[in-house]
């Protein structure tokens, strides 16, 4: 998984890249398939706001959040981000079964 930060009027700091980083690697625990994240942090006044466009097989999922702390805005983004990945999970994985197994085939009668 290849991770870019940027920031938008705010210097990203070691700690802030560390903490984005570590954060990430919730989502790959989840989905395999994540192949490219981009985060963009950025501050309007009082608001911190993240977010980021995260890759994966099959689709782009965007999330985003505003709080008046970066970190808290990290977390949210973070709790969005592994929402979509799983519900975007389990559309591929239904997706697949659907037209095969057990419970759909025809039972012929002698």
């Amino acid at each position: 998984m290849q991770i870019n930060i940027t920031g938008h009027h705010v210097d990203i700091t070691e700690a802030l890249r560390n903490y984005t980083t570590e954060k990430m690697e919730k989502l790959e625990r989840h989905f395999d398939h994540v192949t490219n994240v981009h985060v963009i942090l950025s501050v309007e006044k009082k608001a911190q706001k993240a977010e980021a466009t995260v890759h994966v097989s099959g689709a782009d999922l965007f999330a985003q959040n505003q709080t008046e702390d970066m970190y808290a805005s990290i977390d949210g983004l973070i709790d969005k981000l592994d929402r979509q990945i799983i519900k975007h999970k389990e559309k591929i994985s239904n997706h697949n079964r659907k037209s095969g197994g057990v419970k759909n085939m025809a039972v012929e009668e002698a």
